[in-house]
């Protein structure tokens, strides 16, 4: 079975809520699934409809308008919300003057198609097409369909303050790129959620002083591809060889990002989400390592150890090239954490194929990762094009393997931390004890102690004595300097 931080699935949706406005007559009732740039996007999207008069609820049955943010990297994910629309219309049934939405990528991907497949379905909306939100539910209410998918060339929500849903009060999210130029073979992203753009600068650190000021104490910075971010004053990136000499050179890349967001705000720590290891430039080591509030952990998704398998996936990485970067990132900053995608079963998969994952997983020992059999994605390269022959018990017995070999890997990088003193940004109560917080430490790994005075968004100093395969046990011993 995994463990906590060993994840075979993502964490899926969950009711969102937020504080209401007292002139806010309507309720709206939001789930998002999948990855954090859809919860991001929930935030947006209840923003906009707060204008609107919309105040959230986490009680399906008193909607008004029931949105589902939907992710279509896996078919298990879109089972899941055609399942989920079945509660819906059940609820439906009783209040029949409840609407409901379909957002996100499952939107994007099936367009006009959920109107026909999902009589319940009232609205479809794509990633990039939130702010038509207020116009589509006018469409509903003259009885007409209400469809928008089309993709926008500029980064769509720039000015928009979400909304904080579900929040902890300590950390938030904070998108700087959407869509994805790399087109790997199984990935419908870029299919559905566009080109590469990235958002101004001066939108960005606007949005984090707000969030500083509210007393948010860490931030991951979010894209679908954080390494390729590149503001040249709009536009998508494959564009960028088209600006101006004046553009060109007054760019800002992420790496120049990331030094801005920690000198700008020096006690706020920073994270960022997601890698491509073919992007990542050294340029971000350095920026890391020069500066203490940029956190000690980078997710690089790798999807498998075999050269072979990566060039079909379309991964302009080779293993040796991966390994490269992985030696370099370990050098430059000796503490990190990293974590890993892999995907096994992939079209063509020999053992051999299999065996260089289990392999590279020994190199580099991952902190922990996020693993999945592979799911063939219709519209997708690989989908159009190579036989999904992998059969389901081999995928299920590799899956199983590189599990077990995470599983041990992860215990090997927590008990590392035994009898060492890490800072702990405290985020909320432990799950198993009222009696305890629970936080991360810089390498993002869950630690929890015993409360004693210290209090939700204090640093504090933890001195570990024990741990699991997911979680660092230990006692507060200070405040931070960074409290």
């Amino acid at each position: 079975m995994a463990s906590e931080n060993v994840i075979e699935e993502k964490k899926q949706g969950q009711a969102l809520i937020t504080e209401n406005k007292s002139d806010n007559k309507k309720k709206l009732f939001i789930e998002s699934y999948g990855c954090q740039m859809n919860l991001n996007d929930s935030e947006i999207v209840a923003s906009i409809l707060s204008n609107q008069g919309f105040n959230t609820t986490i009680n399906l049955e008193d909607a008004d308008l029931v949105l589902v943010n939907t992710c279509s990297i896996r078919e298990k994910a879109e089972l899941t919300i055609r399942k989920r629309l079945q509660k819906y219309n059940a609820v439906k049934k009783i209040n029949p003057k409840m609407k409901v939405g379909v957002l996100g990528c499952m939107a994007e991907r099936l367009k006009e198609k959920f109107l026909e497949e999902e009589k319940i379905v009232d609205l479809v909306v794509g990633p990039d097409a939130y702010r038509d939100l207020p116009n589509l539910l006018e469409e509903i209410d003259a009885g007409r369909d209400a469809v928008n998918v089309i993709l926008s060339k500029d980064e769509t929500y720039g000015d928009v303050s979400p909304v904080r849903l579900n929040s902890n009060g300590v950390s938030a999210f904070v998108s700087i790129t959407r869509g994805c130029d790399n087109m790997c073979t199984f990935c419908v992203v870029p299919f559905t959620r566009g080109r590469e753009r990235s958002r101004e600068p001066k939108s960005i650190i606007k949005e984090i002083k707000d969030l500083v000021d509210k007393n948010y104490k860490e931030i991951t910075l979010l894209g679908q591809n954080v390494d390729s971010y590149l503001w040249y004053g709009g536009g998508l990136k494959k564009d960028f060889k088209k600006a101006s000499e004046i553009a060109q050179a007054t760019a800002v890349d992420f790496a120049q990002l990331l030094i801005l967001c920690a000198t700008t705000f020096p006690k706020t720590r920073f994270r960022f989400s997601t890698s491509n290891p073919q992007d990542m430039d050294l340029s971000v080591l350095h920026a890391m390592a020069n500066h203490k509030n940029i956190c000690r952990y980078i997710h690089l998704p790798v999807q498998s150890g075999s050269t072979k398998i990566l060039k079909a996936m379309n991964r302009q990485h080779t293993r040796e090239e991966y390994m490269e970067l992985i030696d370099n990132i370990v050098k430059i900053i000796p503490d990190i954490a990293l974590s890993q995608d892999m995907i096994t079963g992939f079209c063509g998969e020999t053992e051999k194929d299999h065996q260089d994952t289990l392999s590279l997983m020994e190199y580099v020992k991952y902190d922990f990762g996020f693993m999945f059999a592979y799911s063939e994605r219709p519209g997708t390269p690989a989908a159009k094009k190579m036989p999904d022959d992998i059969p389901l018990d081999v995928k299920k017995r590799r899956l199983a393997e590189i599990i077990t070999k995470q599983q041990e890997h992860s215990f090997y990088r927590t008990k590392a931390f035994v009898g060492k003193t890490v800072e702990v940004l405290i985020e909320g109560v432990s799950k198993k004890s009222d009696l305890q917080f629970k936080g991360r430490n810089s390498q993002n790994t869950v630690v929890v102690f015993p409360k004693e005075h210290y209090k939700i968004g204090d640093f504090v100093n933890v001195k570990v004595e024990d741990c699991t395969t997911a979680t660092l046990i230990g006692t507060a011993v200070g405040y931070s300097e960074n409290n």
